[in-house]
């Protein structure tokens, strides 16, 4: 194995990293152009002229699974906990447009998150929780705007109107095509529903956040740093210039775009990481897009920590790893933030792993020092450095999808799949060859010890998901329902705006499995290189 001092240090980028850092690597580093001050452009220090002086992160830890009732009880867990937000997953049938009955959901429901079939479900979801008042964010991306219609309708049921509703939709179909898998349209028409939710949200929800354009996934995927911000950012300029194809000016919906960004262990790249992306997204709209509206320049994003760092082996080690990943996003000056149960290389966190994680956040928050002064990295010969290294990384990459046509060519071409394919089997070899050292796995291994407790999935649930879903098709309009579907099918084949036909089949309990297959029936399902 080889001897770690004798490496030429290098983040997980690549980038080279010197002996010592001096005044001599910023002589040309303009802090006016380059830094400004914290809540003003180009926003490298941060969205915020107090930042956590004024109010702390949102701590916003991600649950979602079995049924809704299950989900519901972890929300009020965590928030009786002192979470300051909620954060949902859901299952693979759900993301994919399956009804929890269909032949594809099978063994799937509400395994990896929560099943919602329908508007009934979505009730118990959110059921005695202040809509008003609390920010909620939904992990979904092909059936987005379903999700967001029925959390819309719940609401009006509860009398919260659309305008007092906060939170985010993933929405970010383009990274799905990349690294991910859970699409069901093409490309092309998929935009179409993500600019329909822009347009619609405008109107109706201002606060909402329409999109969280997500490099977590791409990370997930094998990604270096450098890829993540840039391919986000490539997709993001896509959404963005779909939206004005579409007729709607840049100040009118690019204040709710948000992004969202994984944290790993390399602390001083990640810290780096965060800055440099407000930089360039900052620079993009104002020059690019033309945005005059201050907030539209701005790069707001949740983090969430690395999931493919943590492991099977040592799992308590984890509860470290976590610590460092949420340091970083403390200091690169994350908006919302998720710390991952130490336990998740193992299945679904346990009640403990995820109040653990929750403290991780809060200790940080309140005990380290971190939120007394903004950007308190800000001036380090070593991280301006980076974020500059960093900075120019990404700038090379958009250049080179700009020359493919942007994001969706280069995603047709495959070229962002294929980079971070390389880049993921350059790191996998590294551990391999003990370059790359992970506690517990190629070093400072030992024999496992007590089987660690693992979340427990009960397939009776399953059963009663389907049950239910069964006794909401019985007791519907279902002449109503069909109407009301096949306006859905005029609007995606038309001009309207799908998501006006699909408020209205939803309040009449159509499925989501059923909204999902009109739209497939226009729009077609994609066969990646088909």
């Amino acid at each position: 194995m080889t001897d770690p001092s004798a490496i030429n240090r290098q983040t997980d980028s690549g980038i080279s990293i010197e002996e010592l850092y001096t005044e001599a690597d910023l002589a040309n580093f303009d802090p006016e152009s380059k830094l400004g001050r914290p809540g003003s452009f180009p926003f490298t220090r941060g969205v915020h002229a107090e930042m956590y002086r004024r109010r702390l992160w949102t701590m916003r830890q991600y649950a979602g699974f079995g049924n809704a009732e299950s989900t519901n009880e972890r929300f009020k867990f965590l928030l009786d906990a002192g979470q300051t937000g909620l954060s949902c997953a859901f299952d693979l049938p759900t993301q994919m447009g399956y009804d929890s009955d269909h032949p594809r959901s099978e063994g799937e429901v509400g395994k990896v998150g929560v099943a919602i079939d329908s508007l009934a479900d979505m009730r118990l979801l959110l059921k005695d929780l202040p809509l008003d008042q609390v920010t909620t964010s939904m992990t979904i991306n092909s059936t987005a705007s379903t999700l967001l219609l029925m959390y819309e309708l719940v609401a009006e049921e509860q009398g919260v109107d659309g305008s007092k509703l906060r939170g985010t939709i993933q929405n970010d179909i383009l990274k799905e095509y990349v690294a991910r898998g859970t699409y069901i349209y093409p490309p092309r028409p998929s935009m179409r529903l993500i600019v329909d939710t822009f347009s619609y949200c405008a109107d109706n929800m201002p606060n909402w956040n329409t999109i969280s354009i997500s490099g977590y996934h791409i990370r997930e995927a094998g990604s270096t740093a450098v890829q993540e911000i840039a391919f986000t950012i490539a997709n993001g300029i896509a959404y963005v210039e779909a939206a004005q194809a579409a007729g709607l000016d840049v100040d009118s919906f690019a204040p709710r775009l948000s992004f969202f960004w994984n944290s790993h262990n390399n602390l001083f790249e990640e810290v780096a990481k965060f800055r440099a992306s407000r930089r360039i997204w900052a620079n993009i709209m104002t020059n690019r897009f033309h945005a005059k509206d201050e907030r539209s320049k701005v790069l707001r994003f949740h983090t969430q920590t690395g999931g493919s760092t943590l492991t099977a082996q040592q799992p308590e080690n984890n509860i470290v790893r976590v610590t460092i990943q949420a340091l970083a996003a403390a200091l690169g000056g994350t908006q919302s933030l998720h710390t991952n149960g130490f336990d998740e290389a193992l299945g679904l966190p346990t009640m403990k792993a995820a109040k653990t994680a929750l403290r991780t956040q809060q200790i940080i928050g309140y005990e380290s020092g971190i939120a007394d002064t903004v950007d308190p990295l800000a001036g380090s010969y070593f991280i301006e450095s980076l974020t500059n290294e960093i900075e120019q990384g990404v700038l090379e990459y958009l250049a080179r999808i700009d020359d493919m046509g942007g994001a969706v060519a280069a995603i047709e071409a495959r070229f962002m799949q294929d980079e971070i394919e390389s880049a993921a089997y350059a790191y996998a070899k590294a551990i391999d060859s003990g370059d790359k050292i992970v506690v517990g796995v190629n070093k400072f291994t030992e024999d496992s010890g007590e089987p660690n407790d693992v979340f427990p999935i009960d397939p009776q649930l399953q059963i009663d998901q389907v049950a239910r879903l069964q006794k909401v098709r019985a007791e519907r309009d279902q002449a109503g329902v069909e109407a009301a579907l096949a306006d859905v099918e005029a609007a995606a084949r038309g001009t309207q705006n799908v998501l006006v036909p699909m408020k209205e089949a939803l309040r009449r309990m159509a499925t989501l499995g059923e909204v999902a297959d009109t739209l497939r029936g226009v729009y077609g399902a994609y066969q990646p290189g088909g």
